[in-house]
């Protein structure tokens, strides 16, 4: 951020809201709250509750219900992150040992349900909109995992599928960070909106980006497997524009990318021959664009530091991806 004071605000606001989450994920049954607490503990970039506080500069910043919205979006997300890493079967989750990897598979899907209770629990004090936006948000996490997990209906463009998947998965979410903020902030109903449509745009080239890093960085780096996708199966934006190739020189890359990958020898080399396709090229471009779009969604916003500081993360989104 720009402004040095308003940073330091930002981030003291940041470490309420880190000390809030530990409170909220606590419980008298200690399995339990080792359980909650292991991705808590591992860190994060706290982006769902930086933008909750970012947004809410377009009202009163101060205001009561600021902290609890942002507790409320990052335990969501939290409880995601345990379920995704099921379906995934990552051993690595920010550097750490996933859940399931840990423990099992039970323990990691059960307190993800247990942090979705909690995030429950603290809406249900934000008033009944907070509540009905919470559950269409839900609603929209499971639709996009389940058509990730059913791919493609016949005919259906492989691209366009993913990116509503991406959409819903992570751009929802995102999108309802942006809303929380400005809503629990009093600003007027069309800033709310204008912010929630930066928050879709933003969020799903977050994610666009994260998975250029999955293929691009080593596990030093993201604190992530690499290629955990490409070992699944999943298909993501680099691997799809890869795939949309007909070059003859691609034959072997696109005969690895035609589903999981299970052998260590032949996901090294789906990687490092997706490292070197243009396709990683193509993928930086599309997220560029993506962030682009989210910027100019800001123009008609009042001016100032937060919505300076808003156009910085569409910068952050493309700096992180080289």
């Amino acid at each position: 951020m720009s402004d040095d004071a308003f940073e330091s605000q930002v981030r003291e606001r940041l470490d309420a809201v880190e000390r809030s989450l530990s409170d909220a994920v606590d419980s008298d049954e200690a399995f339990v709250a080792e359980a909650a607490t292991h991705l808590l503990r591992a860190g994060g970039k706290r982006f769902r509750p930086l933008l909750v506080l970012l947004t809410a500069e377009f009202g009163d910043p101060s205001a009561a219900d600021i902290v609890p919205a942002a507790l409320v979006v990052e335990l969501t997300h939290l409880a995601t992150l345990y379920h995704d890493d099921v379906m995934d079967e990552a051993a690595l989750r920010r550097g750490a040992q996933s859940a399931n990897a840990r423990w099992d598979n039970s323990i990691a899907i059960l307190t993800g349900d247990y942090l979705f209770a909690r995030a429950s629990h603290i809406v249900a004090d934000l008033g009944p909109e907070a509540v009905r936006i919470q559950a269409d948000t839900f609603s929209r996490l499971v639709q996009g995992q389940i058509r990730e997990t059913t791919g493609p209906r016949a005919g259906e463009d492989p691209l366009s599928h993913y990116l509503s998947v991406v959409a819903d998965k992570t751009g929802a979410l995102i999108a309802t960070s942006a809303r929380f903020g400005a809503m629990m902030a009093g600003a007027p109903t069309s800033v709310q909106d204008r912010l929630t449509e930066f928050g879709e745009r933003i969020g799903s080239a977050f994610q666009l980006s994260d998975d250029i890093i999955d293929v691009a960085s080593d596990a030093h780096d993201s604190g992530k497997t690499p290629g955990t996708d490409l070992r699944e199966g999943v298909p993501t934006l680099p691997t799809l524009i890869a795939l949309s190739s007909d070059a003859p020189d691609d034959a072997r890359l696109r005969e690895l990318l035609s589903g999981p990958i299970s052998n260590d020898d032949d996901h090294a080399e789906a990687l490092a021959l997706l490292r070197e396709h243009p396709a990683l090229d193509d993928a930086r471009a599309f997220v560029r664009r993506w962030s682009d779009d989210a910027r100019a969604l800001l123009t008609d916003l009042p001016p100032g530091i937060a919505r300076d500081a808003l156009e910085s993360l569409c910068d952050t989104v493309v700096t992180r991806i080289g």
